[in-house]
């Protein structure tokens, strides 16, 4: 079998030359790396603006978006970093992240991570992720 490694930039999610949105590796299996996610939705503009709760869930359609993008789905996430800025409501995102990932017996791996801030001091919150797609 051939390894591969492929680099998506899916309709859905915005283009950037320096980033790429999901780098997929294959063997046995596939392998998805999705890079981290925030608010901003494919027009470029951040959605809810000083609002945690409805950052996190554009940063939830957009993992969802570009899982899809690769044939997978939430129940195939196996890592996910979420790193989340200073005094804002980790609980409450975190509720708003399980509306998306249901009651998977199998959850991922998460690490939760308070930091000063992100690149843009509108975001709230970043999400990186990664996750397997077996072969049938």
């Amino acid at each position: 079998m051939e390894n591969k490694m492929e680099h998506i930039n899916p309709d859905g999610l915005i283009k950037n030359p320096a980033f790429s949105q999901i780098v997929t590796t294959e063997g046995k299996g596939k392998t998805i790396y999705i890079g981290g996610q925030n608010a901003v939705n494919e027009k470029r503009e951040i959605v809810g603006k000083g609002d945690i709760l409805k950052q996190a869930e554009q940063v939830m359609k957009n993992l969802e978006i570009a899982l899809q993008s690769c044939g997978a789905n939430f129940d195939n996430l196996v890592k996910l970093n979420i790193h989340i800025v200073q005094g804002q409501n980790a609980y409450g995102a975190f509720q708003v992240s399980q509306k998306f990932l249901g009651q998977n017996s199998k959850p991922p791996t998460i690490t939760v991570l308070y930091v000063a801030g992100l690149i843009n001091p509108d975001f709230l919150l970043e999400i990186d992720a990664i996750a397997f797609l077996p072969r049938d």
